[in-house]
């Protein structure tokens, strides 16, 4: 039974296309696999490779014929041995349309040719392409966002066909430049003409030749989800949607906060380990001052319910953690209650507790205010997203020596940036400035925090 080669879709939304050239001639046989024409389309030159193996017995459409349908008979293939007595009768009678019913019209139904359709098909549909009817037997799969990872074929170096548009190969075999090493742009990594383009003048500014770096065929990687990141992802959702934010910034001079700190470590007794018995952090004082803050201005210790504005009457702070696979706010209770080193010493212990995944509910449920500093990472500034049910966060940057003019002169300072985030339904703009103004006031005279 012959087998009819049908003009593929290169693409979910291509109705037609130009028939470039043909790479098998009328006689030649051929090999499921090897390349028999190109095709040109708007966007890349694309080669069509045979699915069944036979000889091609008709080539119907030309080479550099325009604008050829989409699923219109371009060529025929014979079986060995199978030879067509009346191939034209064969090829008229496979364009035919369909014929009209004279009867009564019927529903319609899956099986239906639509009219100007192949009313003869030999083979089963391939998939079809939305709003196109049924695919071509030869049609390249599209591409689509669902697909987890796509894979163009590797290029290979020891003369087999590489991934790329007819005129790239002959460009690249012109110039001297190695194709497979060619990054390439085109669908599923495909090199197009541009790439070798490309290629050629950086590869001739760098003076290295023809040696480019390679794409990776893979295009990405979907990793499966854990719970945590789940329920992080939801959470931050909720707050974005349904949580006003804004957000309020400032600096604060943090030398005579270091000297302080400088002190009290150098205090610490040592160990029978020969280590210091504490360390305190520049987070610790940040602990502290939040929750000092927090007692001088109550109305951030607060949040929005449907029956009015929860204000709470305990200070306890939360800080953000960086575990594997995500993040958890451990508590520090009564913050403003406790002194630095016990501070120090119990956070030390929250965060070992969250990275082993060994923390009770009580110590990371609740909280009136959250701390998320990432100043470890050297960045300078940024806005954090509120954990409901609070209505505040606070964003703290890297300390960091700066210019700053104090009556008319220039020094340098060491100095911080803080970011808080507001639920403006709790808060207004004036009382986070008010809050924000009172941390301040505790870090630059840290002497307040040891009282």
């Amino acid at each position: 039974m012959p087998i009819e080669i049908l003009m593929p879709a290169l693409s979910p939304t291509m109705t037609e296309g130009n028939l470039a050239k043909w790479v098998k001639k009328e006689g030649d046989k051929i090999r499921a696999g090897d390349v028999i024409a190109e095709i040109e389309t708007d966007k890349a030159t694309m080669e069509v490779e045979a699915v069944d193996a036979g000889k091609i017995a008709k080539i119907v459409v030309p080479a550099g014929t325009e604008n050829v349908s989409v699923n219109s008979l371009i060529a025929v293939i014979t079986q060995d041995g199978e030879e067509m007595a009346d191939l034209d009768s064969f090829i008229a009678k496979f364009n035919k349309p369909a014929p009209q019913k004279t009867e009564a019209p019927k529903a319609a139904t899956p099986a239906a040719v639509d009219a100007g359709q192949p009313s003869v098909v030999h083979a089963p549909a391939a998939t079809s392409a939305p709003g196109l009817g049924a695919a071509p037997r030869f049609a390249l799969p599209p591409l689509t966002a669902a697909t987890k990872a796509i894979s163009a074929p590797a290029a290979k170096h020891d003369g087999a066909r590489a991934f790329a548009s007819p005129l790239a190969k002959r460009i690249a075999e012109q110039e001297g430049i190695d194709i497979g090493l060619v990054e390439g742009s085109g669908p599923r990594g495909r090199v197009v003409k541009d790439d070798v383009l490309k290629a050629k003048q950086q590869g001739a500014g760098a003076g290295f030749g023809s040696s480019m770096v390679r794409r990776n065929p893979v295009e990405y990687a979907m990793e499966p989800v854990s719970n945590m990141r789940k329920v992080i992802a939801r959470r931050l959702l909720e707050a974005k949607q349904f949580v006003p934010h804004f957000y309020l910034t400032l600096d604060c001079t943090l030398d005579k906060l270091l000297e302080v700190r400088e002190d009290i470590n150098g205090a610490a007794p040592i160990g029978a380990d020969g280590k210091p018995a504490y360390k305190v952090s520049v987070n610790d004082f940040v602990i502290k001052a939040v929750g000092l803050a927090m007692r001088k201005v109550p109305g951030v210790n607060a949040s929005w319910t449907d029956e009015g504005v929860a204000t709470y009457s305990n200070i306890d702070v939360s800080v953000a953690v960086a575990i594997e696979g995500g993040l958890i706010t451990p508590i520090v209770r009564n913050a403003d209650q406790k002194h630095i080193v016990a501070i120090s010493t119990e956070m030390k212990e929250l965060a070992a507790k969250a990275r082993a995944n060994k923390l009770k509910p009580e110590e990371f449920q609740g909280g009136g205010f959250s701390i998320s500093n990432l100043g470890m990472y050297g960045i300078k500034e940024f806005s954090a997203i509120i954990n409901p049910p609070q209505s505040c966060i606070l964003a703290v940057g890297a300390g960091e020596e700066r210019v700053v003019v104090e009556k008319g002169q220039m020094k340098i300072a060491t100095q911080m940036s803080l970011t808080l985030s507001v639920d403006h339904r709790v808060v207004d703009g004036a009382l986070g400035a008010q809050y924000l103004n009172a941390l301040k006031g505790f870090l630059e005279k840290p002497a307040t925090l040891l009282i």
